[in-house]
């Protein structure tokens, strides 16, 4: 990983260049302040002001890196006085290789956390991986979307096979995800019968459906893995299961009057622009022609997709909710705005890192953070604080008390620990994120989280003390190193207070660790 410190150090060289900036960064600000016009001329100014340089840094660190700041990050940062250093931390961190690995685990958990089968995880760090390779790449992301629709392997070798692999090469599954993920839209409704609210019909659910069911999924025994693999040549005996015949060389619409009989036929068709493919095309001929339509620039959609999920996980609220729940019939928050950023996006050519980096330098992400916005409140009027991802929480766990480098199967356990405990579907509405018993236990309780936060000579806290004999300057590096902020003035009062209290100063900075790690804020990104 990148020295954090030197990357933002390097911000006062950036500015002596600004006469050099590149027409892709000068874009970014461009973009940025036409996003924020447009959607306070369709809702109105926030009465919230810009948050202070902590609450930024922090939070564009855990956005972008997934790791919280370092002391010397927040030091030099709050130094730099130049207008632009917001946005120019933010590119540098998009080239931290943290940025791929953080966003990696979010993609990996768009899309297995919404799995057929537990089994498919054996994918599931060769999809992380290739996750992060691709975003530090900065692979435009139609590449990406072809890739993950097209791809065909070995799971444990090709992450490029996870998406269709999480359903197990279903067609109606995976068109499902497909298209809820790519273009926002729950097709899915009409698979039985038309859309109740939206114009799709349960033909175009099976026509979609009609480009996958030429791949299968294979279970391979030994090293045990699973295949992703065509086949258009060998038409296996039809067994019916819901209505669908797995292995057939075509996809059949569902005989509800005698489930036992196949339906019709059905051609590959999108359903939004209305090109097909006829009876008899090849898997790759179909999936290809699929990717194609869904990444062409003349489809809005699969842009709207992008932008409102990526908005919606750095300012706390989509321009659609939920995020994956869009499409003609459904309107849109500030709409101009939300059209404007998807069409930037489609003419910077699916660039991610671009689309993120004009995100964070719009007002509206600078915001002041609340707690969900009220309904009778106008939207966008502030950032909105969510919870810490498992990996994110770990981490900072991780680096907050400087835990010793751990060996690779350690750190997975402990991760797969964090997940369980505190992993939730980034899908979902954050509000329907709740914390539960065993998050508080493992925090509060935790033999290793107990064992760091000791003021034991070699841990963070046993350091800090020995380094800094000063109360009130050890308390606001306490802060700082944990929340990244300094203690305003009535939680440098409180603690001082408390210090004298105990009348042993190891013990009374292990309380006062020990209750800044398991406090809400600590667990949330705001």
């Amino acid at each position: 990983m990148i020295n954090r410190m030197l990357k933002i150090a390097i911000v006062s060289l950036i500015g002596l260049l600004l006469v050099c900036e590149t027409n892709r960064a000068q874009s970014v600000f461009e973009v940025a302040a036409e996003v924020d016009r447009l959607i306070n001329q369709q809702t109105q100014p926030s009465t919230h002001n810009i948050c202070d340089d902590e609450t930024f840094l922090r939070r564009l660190f855990l956005d972008i890196t997934g790791k919280t700041p370092s002391l010397d990050d927040i030091l030099v940062f709050s130094l730099e006085d130049h207008a632009e250093k917001r946005t120019k931390v933010a590119e540098l961190l998009l080239q931290d290789p943290d940025y791929g690995t953080n966003w990696g685990r979010f993609w990996r958990d768009v899309i297995y956390y919404r799995r057929s089968n537990d089994q498919i995880l054996l994918g599931a760090t060769t999809a992380e991986r290739y996750f992060a390779d691709t975003l530090n790449g900065n692979t435009s992301w139609d590449q990406f979307a072809n890739e993950l629709i097209t791809s065909s392997g070995d799971i444990r070798e090709n992450g490029r096979t996870a998406l269709i692999a999480a359903q197990q090469g279903r067609p109606e599954e995976t068109v499902s995800e497909i298209s809820r993920i790519f273009l926002g839209i729950q097709i899915q409704c009409a698979q039985c019968h038309d859309h109740p609210t939206d114009r799709w019909k349960q033909e175009q659910f099976h026509e979609l459906a009609a480009f996958f069911p030429r791949v299968a999924v294979r279970p391979q025994m030994d090293p045990r893995t699973f295949l992703v693999y065509a086949v258009d040549n060998i038409r296996r005996q039809p067994r019916t299961n819901n209505n669908r015949f797995i292995g057939t060389l075509e996809h059949r619409m569902p005989n509800f009057e005698d489930p036992a009989i196949p339906g019709p036929e059905v051609a590959p068709k999108f359903f939004l622009n209305g090109k097909q493919l006829p009876l008899g095309a090849t898997d790759i001929d179909r999936r290809s022609a699929l990717a194609a339509w869904i990444t062409s620039p003349d489809n809005p959609w699969f842009a709207k997709a992008t932008v409102n999920r990526i908005w919606s996980e750095l300012v706390g609220e989509g321009f659609h909710e939920p995020v994956d729940d869009m499409g003609p019939d459904r309107e849109a928050i500030a709409p101009a705005a939300f059209d404007y950023l998807a069409a930037k996006f489609t003419e910077s050519g699916y660039d991610m890192k671009w689309l993120i980096a004009t995100i964070v330098s719009t007002s509206h992400y600078q915001l002041e953070s609340q707690d969900r916005r009220p309904y009778d409140q106008l939207p966008f009027q502030a950032n909105t604080a969510q919870p810490l991802r498992s990996d994110q929480l770990m981490d900072a766990v991780l680096n907050t008390l400087r835990f010793p480098e751990l060996p690779e199967r350690a750190e997975f356990n402990i991760r797969r620990q964090f997940s369980d405990t505190f992993g939730y579907d980034p899908n979902n509405l954050r509000e329907e994120v709740a914390g539960t018993i065993p998050q508080a236990l493992m925090l509060m309780n935790g033999d290793a989280i107990h064992r760091q936060i000791t003021a034991q000579s070699g841990t963070m806290l046993g350091n800090l003390l020995l380094e800094v004999p000063n109360n009130r300057q050890a308390i606001q590096e306490l802060y700082l190193k944990t929340l990244s902020r300094r203690p305003n003035r009535k939680e440098l009062s409180t603690t001082l207070r408390y210090i004298q209290q105990v009348g042993n100063r190891s013990e009374a900075f292990e309380d006062i660790l020990w209750a800044l790690i398991n406090i809400s804020e600590f667990k949330t990104r705001h």
